[in-house]
């Protein structure tokens, strides 16, 4: 299975941005420990990032992959654009937040992609990236 990994605006300052609330293992590390995580499986995985939406949807309409694992960053909250995208990929899609986004402000407790993702590992630090990819190998293989 060939897997993408995307990750929204502000993540590629993981490390750097807020480590009491994201941590400091950076967007590289994570990525890094990704492609491991889904080469152990007999998988493999593209990264990318950007804090341009448009350039999220125009990755997502390449259509040379078989799985996403998506951290949609603020995205989350509001792009219907990105929710339009993500379901008319045809694969499964895993959603991933490093924070537990329902317990913090309260503009964050709004999912447009709830219904799209089939499924989403929330508040569990960077590694529900990596729970993300063993749920996709058990799932959607």
């Amino acid at each position: 299975m060939r897997i993408l990994l995307l990750n929204g605006p502000n993540l590629g300052r993981l490390g750097t941005r807020q480590p009491e609330v994201y941590g400091t293992t950076t967007l590289a590390e994570i990525e890094a420990a990704c492609a491991e995580g889904a080469a152990s499986h007999g998988h493999t995985l593209t990264a990318f990032q950007t804090n341009h939406e448009g350039a999220l949807i125009d990755r997502v309409e390449q259509r040379d992959y078989d799985a996403i694992v998506i951290n949609p960053g603020a995205w989350t909250h509001y792009s219907y654009a990105i929710r339009d995208a993500l379901a008319a990929c045809d694969v499964p899609v895993v959603e991933v937040h490093i924070s537990d986004v329902g317990a913090r402000e309260e503009f964050r407790k709004v999912n447009v992609l709830v219904g799209v993702v089939a499924h989403s590992v929330v508040g569990r630090g960077w590694p529900g990236y990596l729970e993300a990819i063993d749920w996709l190998a058990a799932h959607a293989t």
